[in-house]
């Protein structure tokens, strides 16, 4: 695997107004080491992240919650919020926030390369959502490129 190629994509992804910034799409976002079909004692790193810090616990238990298949039925926690999954698609879906302070509310898209899973974190609604999911997609798209 090409890390280094892996490292200058999300530099140039996050520079580029997608994550952290006033008027980005995203609020936070992560790139997580992941193989579902490797064993369950391989365990999944935190590739990047920018503009929340999860921990080696949150992300065991988030990867589990993936791996367990039941999107629609439970939820799962990143930091200190609790999402529901509201939408499921070959390749990603989208979580609405459960206990936000946010009045728009807040929302997560997550995406699956070959060896990737992308966390997108944003603030707001269906419009947020709408750019959110155009901003993650274009760094999936990378990754698949290269077949990452």
């Amino acid at each position: 695997m090409d890390s280094s190629f892996v490292d200058r994509a999300w530099l140039k992804w996050v520079t580029a107004d997608h994550v952290g910034s006033s008027g980005s799409p995203l609020k936070a976002a992560v790139l997580i080491n992941y193989d579902p079909t490797g064993p369950s004692r391989l365990l999944s790193t935190i590739a990047q992240q920018e503009g929340i810090n999860l921990y080696p616990i949150e992300l065991k238990q988030f990867i589990d919650f993936m791996r367990r298949g039941n999107l629609t039925t439970e939820t799962f926690v990143l930091g200190s919020k609790q999402y529901l999954v509201t939408s499921v698609h070959e390749d990603w879906f989208a979580a609405r926030c459960l206990n936000t302070t946010q009045p728009a509310g807040e929302g997560v898209i997550v995406m699956q390369t070959a060896v990737y899973v992308l966390v997108a974190l944003y603030d707001g609604s269906i419009g947020s959502a709408s750019e959110a999911m155009a901003a993650a997609d274009q760094l999936a798209s990378e990754l698949s490129r290269k077949n990452f």
